[in-house]
C-alpha cells in the first residue's frame, strides 16, 4: 500500500502495523439518523489505511496521502478547539479517547483513502482507523459500542457537524453479505442475511468529480430546519416541549405531523416529510431485504433519492444528474446519494450482468452533461464487507 510506502520514506523504518476501517453505504435512512431514526447500511471493501508505530513520548504525529501539510499535537494537550484542517478528526478522536482512557503513547502515521472523498463516511472511517491503532500502542480494548460512541463523540463535539450514529455503526457493525438494520434510537440493530433467493448484487459508487466535505455545507442547516419543524409542531400540537437541541423527530407522532404540517413553515415542513417518509422507507427496505427482494429494495432506494433531492432539498446538480442517469439505466436495481448529498457520489445497487454497460452508459450521459468532469469523474465496483476488526 501507498501509505506504507511513504511511512518507510519519512521514518526510514517499516510501520509497525496497518490500521483499517471499511467505507459505508447507506442505500435507505439518509437524513435520519440524528433525529434517532432507522437505517440501513452496508460496509464496502474500500475504506481507510493507516500505516503506524507507537511513539513513546507521547507526541502524534499525522501525514495523510490526500491532503498536505503534516500535523502534530501532544496525547497530553489536544487543542481545546479544532484547528481547521483536515486533521481536527483525529484531534478530536484524541480528545474523544482521552476522556474515557488514560493515553501515554502516542503514534506517528501515514493515513490512505483508497476511493476519493464524496460521501462514504470517510471523515468517520479516518476516525475508526485512527482510535484502533490509538487503542492498540496504548494497550487499550474497546468494545464495538464504545468505539461508535467515542468516533461520535469526536465528530460531533469537537469537529463540530451534527452527526448522527450511521455511520459509526456501519463501519463497526456489518457484516458482509448482510445489512445492517439499526435503531438509532437505542441503537439496537439486526444484521439480516442475504437471502439465499436474492438475485445477485454489486455496489457501485459513481464519483461526481466534487469534493465532499459536511465542515461548511448546508448539512448542519438542514439539520436544524428539521428540528425547527418538529419543535414548531410540538407549539401547534400543544404538546410539551423542552430545550430545542433536544429536540427530535423521532418523539412526535407522525399524525401529529401530518394533522399539523400546513401550520408550520413549508421548508420546515419539507425536512419533516423527508424524515417521516424515510423513517417508513427503512421499515419496507428491511422486510424486502429479509424476503430477498432487491428490486423492491432498490425501488426504495431509488425513492429516498427522489426524496433527498426535493424534500431535503440536497444535491449538487452533478450528483442530481447522476441520479436522474441511474434511474434508467438497465441493470441498476437502485441508489441514491452517497452521504449527506452535499457533493460527492452517488451509490447504486447492480445487476453484476450489466457492470460493464452501467459503467459505460452512466460514464458517457454525464461527461455528457458536465464535460469539464472527464479527468475528476470515476467509477468504482464494490462488495459488501466486514466492518472494522477490533
Amino acid at each position: 500500500m501507498n501509505c506504507e510506502e511513504q511511512f518507510s520514506r519519512i521514518y526510514q523504518r517499516a510501520p509497525e502495523a496497518v490500521s483499517f476501517c471499511p467505507y459505508r453505504i447507506c442505500p435507505i435512512g439518509a437524513h435520519s439518523d440524528h433525529n434517532l431514526g432507522k437505517i440501513t447500511g452496508l460496509a464496502i471493501d474500500k475504506g481507510i489505511h493507516i500505516a503506524y508505530s507507537p511513539k513513546q513520548n507521547g507526541v502524534v504525529e499525522m501525514s495523510s496521502l490526500q491532503f498536505p501539510k503534516r500535523a502534530q499535537w501532544h496525547i497530553g494537550s489536544v487543542p481545546s478547539i479544532k484547528q481547521g484542517d483536515w486533521a481536527d478528526y483525529l484531534r478530536g478522536a484524541t480528545w474523544a479517547l482521552s476522556k474515557q482512557c488514560r493515553l501515554q503513547v502516542g503514534i506517528c502515521g501515514v493515513i490512505e483513502g483508497s476511493l476519493p472523498i464524496g460521501g462514504l463516511s470517510s471523515s468517520a472511517a479516518v476516525i475508526i482507523s485512527f482510535l484502533n491503532a490509538l487503542c492498540r500502542v496504548n494497550g487499550i480494548q474497546l468494545n464495538q459500542q464504545q468505539l461508535i460512541d467515542i468516533a461520535y463523540d469526536a465528530e460531533l463535539n469537537y469537529v463540530g457537524v451534527s452527526v448522527g450514529k450511521l455511520d459509526q455503526s456501519c463501519e463497526v457493525l456489518s457484516r458482509k453479505n448482510h445489512l445492517l438494520y439499526l435503531d438509532t434510537k437505542d441503537g439496537s440493530y439486526q444484521l439480516i442475511p442475504q437471502n439465499p433467493a436474492m438475485k445477485p448484487y454489486k455496489i457501485a459508487i459513481f464519483y461526481s468529480g466534487l469534493e465532499h466535505s459536511l465542515v461548511g455545507s448546508k448539512f448542519n442547516m438542514r439539520v436544524d430546519e428539521l428540528r425547527a419543524g418538529v419543535y414548531a409542531l410540538q407549539a401547534v400540537a400543544g404538546l410539551e416541549y423542552g430545550k430545542f437541541s433536544e429536540t427530535m423527530a423521532r418523539n412526535v407522532p407522525r399524525e401529529v405531523y401530518e394533522r399539523y404540517k400546513g401550520q408550520i413553515p413549508v421548508q420546515w415542513a419539507r425536512r419533516c416529510e423527508h424524515w417521516y417518509t424515510e423513517f417508513e422507507r427503512v421499515e419496507k427496505g428491511a422486510e424486502a431485504w429479509r424476503r430477498g427482494d432487491i428490486e423492491e429494495f432498490g425501488r426504495l432506494s431509488f425513492e429516498s433519492g427522489w426524496s433527498s433531492i426535493h424534500n431535503w432539498e440536497s444535491g449538487a446538480p452533478e450528483q442530481i444528474r447522476l441520479y436522474e442517469i441511474m434511474t434508467r439505466t438497465e441493470g441498476i436495481y437502485g441508489g441514491r446519494f452517497s452521504g449527506a448529498g452535499f457533493k460527492g457520489c452517488c451509490m447504486a445497487l447492480i445487476d453484476p450482468a450489466f457492470e460493464e454497460s452501467i459503467k459505460r452508459n452512466v460514464t458517457n450521459e454525464y461527461l455528457k452533461s458536465f464535460p469539464e468532469m472527464k479527468g475528476k469523474y470515476d467509477v468504482f465496483i464494490c462488495e459488501s464487507a466486514d466492518g472494522v476488526t477490533l
